[in-house]
């Protein structure tokens, strides 16, 4: 999935296909790839996130831009509006979880960091992570955390694989996550919204890069 949607971004980039341009049909990249239909509609779901093309229902995907978007759009909502929503729910509710984490809620976590760490498919890793978040909003002890992120399960599992796919983050997101449960379990309020800043920070460069590849930060200098 990787080498095809590579290969189209660089394509409509050179102007290859160029802006207006029907891409060709799903069935016909899968040929001159050689890869399945269902690679090639990850492929080009990626393309789409990037806003470098637009799908329409019945007639193909065609081409809308020369370059990515620097606010992509995960199903309902834009890189923007989660990155937002992030900053002000899951870091304090990080916190919250380190103070009143039950026994169980931190056997659910080492649980699921445990499975993350072993889990080489990609969709069900993305399944895994949303249910690593919205443990640790449960884990809150307040009801209203746990359903603002499940509002946004279905985008924040859009990103986590496209920042899969294209960042390659699985690996330092296992880190990151264990960091996390760490601070959780240590009971430091501190240390808990230190973990989950830092793993948004990570998350946000990454999605940076790969939207402006040329863009460089501070975060981006000391990884």
């Amino acid at each position: 999935m990787e080498a095809v949607l590579a290969h189209l971004r660089g394509a409509i980039e050179r102007g290859e296909y160029p802006v207006g341009q029907k891409l060709p049909s799903e069935s016909a990249l899968g040929k001159e790839f050689e890869v399945s239909r269902s690679v090639v509609r990850e492929a080009l779901r990626g393309l789409q996130a990037l806003g470098l093309t637009v799908s329409k229902t019945g007639k193909g995907t065609f081409v809308t831009a020369t370059g990515p978007v620097e606010n992509p759009t995960f199903g309902t909502y834009s890189a923007r509006d989660l990155f937002e929503v992030r900053r002000h729910v899951e870091i304090p509710v990080a916190g919250y979880a380190a103070v009143r984490r039950s026994t169980d809620d931190l056997d659910l976590l080492g649980h699921l960091v445990e499975r993350m760490d072993l889990e080489t498919d990609n969709t069900a890793w993305v399944a895994l992570d949303s249910l690593f978040h919205i443990t640790i909003a449960q884990a809150s002890g307040n009801p209203v955390f746990g359903k603002v992120i499940e509002e946004i399960r279905d985008a924040l599992a859009r990103q986590s694989s496209f920042l899969n796919q294209l960042g390659d983050r699985r690996t330092r997101s296992n880190t990151e996550h264990r960091e996390i449960v760490t601070a959780i379990a240590s009971g430091s309020e501190a240390d808990a919204i230190a973990a989950m800043t830092s793993h948004l920070e990570h998350v946000e460069n990454a999605l940076t890069t790969i939207v402006r590849p040329s863009h460089t930060t501070h975060q981006n200098k000391d990884d």
